[in-house]
């Protein structure tokens, strides 16, 4: 069976002792289109965000509650002070410019900017530089598409767009996050919501039998127990549950997929 999995403490037991056949990308996230429009891999590590969309068009995937990659995403939103004080609540009517418009990053970070600082979604200007990586999903009327060559580095630099979310937070130059002090503000969402924002979850082809994907299973949780079974990579469906929940509502509530799944359904 084919693999797309990255390198990460909770992977390194499983990519040493699975007979996958794994394939030689070092960025998993690009090669995601080819999870959903090629349906090249049997088991996959897949954004959670690409997977519900994907569930929604009918990709025959279904999850396996193994979290490889989360995060708190409030440090990812950049901004140029040296153009002008801006706040989270300022951006209606602003230019934010961000990789992909249905990349799990940004659901999250539009989902805290709504629930957070009251924005409202659909008057920002929202800049995207590449497609779906589900190609039946459409971008907002509110989405414009920068033509290729044009960076939102670079033009957040430029002041060509007002804000950006970014793939890692800013650390040195003159870039800085846009919520004040992302830290507590990432720890009052966990206390909000008693959630984590997963990132990546491990995915399986509709062909994969259960026997063979609760084998796949059982190896991840021991390649996770063997990294110190880390807070952040939560494994189990009843572990998962309310993250998984947030993460529904919050694409949802964007109107990114046509209803709230039930949990359970992810799994078959």
């Amino acid at each position: 069976m084919k693999a797309l999995l990255g390198d990460y403490p909770v992977t390194k037991l499983f990519k040493q002792q699975s007979t996958l056949e794994f394939a030689d990308v070092k960025v998993p996230n690009t090669a995601f289109k080819r999870v959903v429009r090629d349906l090249e891999f049997d088991v996959s590590e897949l954004a959670l965000m690409t997977f519900l969309l994907a569930k929604a068009h009918g990709k025959p995937y279904r999850l396996l509650p193994a979290v490889v990659t989360a995060r708190f995403q409030h440090s990812t939103l950049a901004y140029n002070p040296e153009r002008g004080k801006l706040s989270p609540g300022q951006l209606a009517g602003r230019k934010v410019g961000m990789r992909s418009y249905s990349v799990t990053t940004a659901t999250w970070v539009r989902g805290i900017l709504a629930d957070d600082h009251g924005v409202d979604l659909d008057k920002v200007n929202w800049i995207t530089f590449e497609d779906p990586h589900v190609a039946e999903f459409r971008d907002p009327p509110n989405a414009t598409r920068m033509p290729a060559g044009k960076d939102p580095m670079q033009m957040l630099l430029a002041g060509e767009i007002d804000a950006a979310i970014l793939a890692e937070p800013p650390k040195d130059g003159p870039l800085k996050t846009l919520i004040p002090d992302p830290a507590a503000a990432a720890e009052a969402w966990k206390a909000k919501n008693r959630a984590i924002q997963i990132n990546h979850m491990v995915s399986v082809k509709d062909t994969v039998s259960d026997s063979q994907a609760q084998d796949v299973f059982s190896l991840l949780k021991k390649s996770r127990e063997a990294a110190g079974s880390p807070e952040m990579n939560p494994f189990g469906l009843e572990e998962n549950r309310r993250n998984l929940e947030v993460a529904i509502d919050c694409t949802y509530r964007q109107g990114m997929i046509p209803r709230r799944f039930a949990v359970e359904e992810l799994f078959r």
